[in-house]
């Protein structure tokens, strides 16, 4: 298959431990090339690669029900993707609240800075460009794996104009990122936000550098639209959890920073929607959340792990008095033998409603939660033994995600 061609989306079972598929980041365009042409489906997603050509990707939804929770989820709607010390400190949510009205040239002040253009090579020819987000005062530089998993050879371009060449930390296809480092100095690490504190319809501004064009990021304002998108870029690459945007999110916008109205990262943006008729103003970002565990993770120790309940499951309905139905939890269809949920005593019949105090109500909210956490990292799951109805704590030591 010709690499800038769209990938098929397959129906059929998929799992996390198979590493996502991404096609190659188009040839950079320099900016006498602005020029760019979509190669998109219906019902599809892209990956915004600097100037040029984007890839488009079909989109569908996976009908059996069962899925394994270390498996990435379906979708049932179009999307398409968009390039240590310590971060600042996430907010508490009383601190995270949104302002009464934008000041998009405060925001821009503060976030602009932050942002980097990530120009990507090989064997000395120009492949493509992207974003990046510095992401603490060393230097580490986060961005998606499809901006660099083509390349050998980086640089990061800085707002005010200074270029450096990068290295390659670490990425972790699982979840579209990774980390650059730079040596330089007087840099302006982003602040971490908390996508958790956001509702439907605050303020959401996306920076990032659109077509790889000169002269500095650009900012686009819109806001939160929803939350706990799924997002499938090929048959094997499924990003949960997603924050949806309508802040319009260019080309080149892969690795951008999605903030808030205070100019606290919230996401990177990730991904679009696109149809038949072309991209349809619905952008997709990775929550910070995600991106913080995996981002201290490679900055640490190379590579991130990707944790591994080792369940099957469900969606639990009950029935409403009117007749319709409500999702309650996830029910555990079976455990896999020698996981962490077999080690914790979870058992088939058992529903999960609550991991670390946040409320699962679905399957793909728990996929999502546990990306949010690592490989023997222990959580709180709050379970109902099958047929009981009591509702009891349990301790899970994650394990790691087999390599299948």
């Amino acid at each position: 298959m010709d690499p800038n061609e769209p990938h098929p989306f397959s129906s059929n079972n998929y799992s996390d431990a198979q590493g996502p598929i991404v096609t190659r980041p188009p040839r950079a365009n320099p900016p006498r090339r602005s020029g760019m042409r979509i190669l998109s489906l219906v019902l599809g997603v892209v990956l915004l690669l600097g100037a040029g050509l984007v890839t488009g990707l079909a989109l569908g939804r996976d009908t059996n029900s069962n899925k394994n929770v270390a498996s990435g989820p379906a979708t049932t709607t179009s999307i398409a993707p968009v390039v240590a010390t310590t971060p600042t400190t996430t907010p508490t949510a009383a601190q995270q609240a949104a302002p009464t009205s934008l000041d998009a040239a405060a925001v821009a002040a503060k976030v602009v800075p932050s942002v980097v253009t990530v120009q990507v090579g090989s064997g000395g020819s120009p492949l493509g460009s992207g974003s990046g987000i510095i992401y603490d005062s060393g230097g580490h530089i986060v961005t998606n794996n499809h901006v660099v998993e083509a390349g050998t050879e980086y640089r990061a371009v800085l707002s005010d104009g200074r270029e450096y060449p990068a290295e390659l930390v670490g990425t972790d296809p699982t979840t579209d990122l990774a980390v650059l480092q730079i040596t330089a100095t007087d840099l302006t690490p982003t602040t971490i936000g908390s996508s958790d504190a956001l509702t439907v319809g605050d303020p959401a501004v996306a920076v990032g550098s659109p077509l790889g064009l000169p002269g500095g990021p650009s900012l686009t304002v819109g806001v939160i639209s929803a939350f706990g998108r799924e997002v499938s870029t090929d048959a094997t690459t499924h990003l949960v959890g997603m924050l949806q945007t309508d802040a319009p999110i260019t080309q080149g916008s892969s690795g951008g920073a999605l903030v808030d109205g205070n100019g606290r990262l919230v996401g990177i943006t990730t991904a679009v929607g696109v149809s038949s008729v072309g991209i349809e103003g619905i952008g997709f970002a990775t929550p910070v959340e995600i991106l913080t565990r995996v981002a201290d993770e490679i900055i640490t120790t190379g590579s991130a792990s990707s944790a591994y309940l080792g369940i099957y499951g469900s969606t639990e309905y009950v029935d409403t008095a009117d007749g319709g139905s409500l999702p309650i939890g996830v029910s555990i269809e079976s455990v896999d033998p020698g996981t962490a949920a077999e080690a914790a005593g979870l058992q088939a019949g058992d529903v999960i409603s609550e991991l670390n105090g946040k409320t699962i109500d679905t399957m793909e909210q728990l996929i999502a939660l546990l990306r949010r956490h690592a490989a023997n990292e222990t959580i709180t799951l709050s379970v109902t033994a099958g047929g009981s109805g009591t509702v009891k704590p349990v301790d899970v030591v994650l394990g790691q995600r087999p390599n299948v």
